[in-house]
């Protein structure tokens, strides 16, 4: 007998092959931000494009310490209240999230690795 899949079973399921997908593109300040972070560099293991709960990716993750980064890039300008309400959900779920602009990310990685070493 063969059971259907719940609508939140079926969006996980949507929501993994999209992080998966997304794991191999990444944009430039991802890639050397996560250059930065990967292989327990700062003490941490981060994972990228983890989904979390049926509806978030975070382009980082450290799951051990619940700490979420996310590379905002020009678009976020314009999306600081969903941006807002994304973290507040977030932390209903016991994440603390940290935003690192791709600007600074790309023209000082040093101080960006220092937002994330803040943040731990």
């Amino acid at each position: 007998m063969r059971v259907a899949k719940s609508s939140n079973s079926k969006r996980s399921t949507r929501l993994e092959r999209f992080a998966r997908q997304h794991r191999s593109c990444l944009t430039e300040s991802e890639a050397r931000l996560w250059s930065a972070l990967n292989a327990g560099q700062l003490g941490v293991y981060f994972r990228r494009q983890l989904p979390i709960g049926a509806r978030f990716i975070a382009d980082f993750c450290a799951p051990s310490v619940k700490l979420v980064v996310e590379v905002d890039g020009g678009y976020h300008s314009q999306r600081r209240s969903a941006d807002a309400s994304r973290d507040r959900k977030l932390a209903r779920l016991g994440y603390r999230v940290v935003r690192v602009s791709a600007e600074l990310v790309l023209s000082d990685l040093v101080a960006a690795v220092a937002v994330v070493r803040a943040a731990l």
